[in-house]
């Protein structure tokens, strides 16, 4: 879909008019809670936890197709996806898997 830049000669200076397509965001969410990360990698057959390897567990979700690092914080980081909908329904899904699994929350400072 993406053509390669023009160039179009004025004198000196190329003006370039590139095509872009947007193929992956990356966002980050907090969920203010502690996560059991060995538990929620137990229960859900799309959850990978390997802490000797990476301190996060990695949550591949399938529609839309996105992968999601989960941390004991609550932080979250998706990666992969094109749209911001896309984000909030894979941010979505994996709070329905890890909602079962919360250790503690954590205190709100204002």
């Amino acid at each position: 879909m993406s053509k390669k830049p023009t160039h179009e000669k004025q004198g000196k200076k190329s003006i370039l008019h590139p095509d872009f397509k947007i193929e992956n965001i990356v966002a980050s969410a907090d969920l203010g809670v502690e996560l059991d990360l060995y538990a929620i990698a137990k229960s859900s057959p799309d959850v990978d936890y390997e802490p000797e390897q990476f301190p996060g567990a990695i949550c591949k979700i399938h529609v839309p197709k996105t992968a999601l690092l989960l941390f004991k914080n609550g932080k979250i980081i998706c990666t992969g996806s094109k749209t911001e909908a896309d984000i909030k329904r894979s941010i979505d899904q994996v709070i329905k898997i890890v909602e079962h699994h919360v250790l503690e929350r954590k205190e709100v400072k204002e």
